[in-house]
């Protein structure tokens, strides 16, 4: 046991490299994912017919094709038409797509979620679409949203894993080649407390979130669904 411990101390130099990419792909994909999901949530509701049909030919087309090989489609074929990405960027864009795509129907999902009768009373207060949704619709589904918004965090900071099969010497790999010098067990146990830590970390933060966005709308998140048409 004290060789791998011996090991593991020798290794964490590597180890906080690995962290230090697998924070950059988590980052930079939520960040992307957020707004991709935004603005195709929005658009999936929009009363324009061919921008709410490109919102959910592109929203499926991520939904239903494997991250793993939209990852290699714009890391290996991109490149064959010319156009090329350093490594991280390209897990980036490929988390942020494939994530994106989901989030925007957590987005959506959660402004249909709305009340009607919030849509109601604020058209009936003669309010543009535009401040409907800034300062009615769009608080109290950014409350609903964020539990949903967890969740895919969560897959996302999972999903940091398939960096691996771009060479990039994220988390995976650094445990990966602890394991040569600590066995399978101990290697991917250290693994696994890491990631759960790391995720820990990150939902907690949105979980405060999502309490201070109920918060101000003067409901629980408990009563969440039940309570946010009546937040107006």
């Amino acid at each position: 046991m004290n060789d791998k411990l011996d090991a593991l101390r020798d290794a964490l130099p590597r180890l906080v490299e690995g962290l230090e990419i697998t924070l950059q792909l988590t980052l930079g994909g939520a960040a992307l994912a957020f707004l991709i999901s935004v603005a195709f949530g929005l658009l999936s509701i929009s009363p324009v017919g061919p921008l709410r049909w490109l919102a959910t030919i592109v929203v499926e087309f991520f939904r239903g094709t494997s991250l793993v090989v939209q990852l290699f489609w714009l890391y290996y074929v991109l490149p064959l038409f010319g156009v090329s990405m350093d490594a991280v960027w390209t897990g980036i864009l490929a988390l942020g797509l494939n994530y994106g795509a989901y989030g925007a129907e957590v987005v959506r999902g959660s402004i249909n979620a709305v009340d009607k009768g919030q849509w109601e009373g604020a058209t009936a207060l003669n309010m543009s679409s535009l401040t409907r949704m800034r300062r009615v619709i769009w608080p109290q589904a950014w409350a609903l949203m964020l539990s949903g918004y967890n969740n895919l965090l969560i897959m996302l900071i999972k999903g940091t894993a398939v960096a691996l099969f771009i060479g990039l010497q994220d988390l995976t790999y650094q445990i990966s080649e602890l394991r040569l010098s600590t066995g399978t067990v101990f290697a991917f146990s250290v693994g696994l407390l890491i990631y759960y830590l790391f995720a820990l970390v990150f939902s907690k933060g949105l979980r405060v979130l999502e309490k201070r966005a109920f918060r101000r709308l003067g409901i629980t998140p408990r009563s969440s669904h039940a309570g946010a048409g009546a937040a107006l």
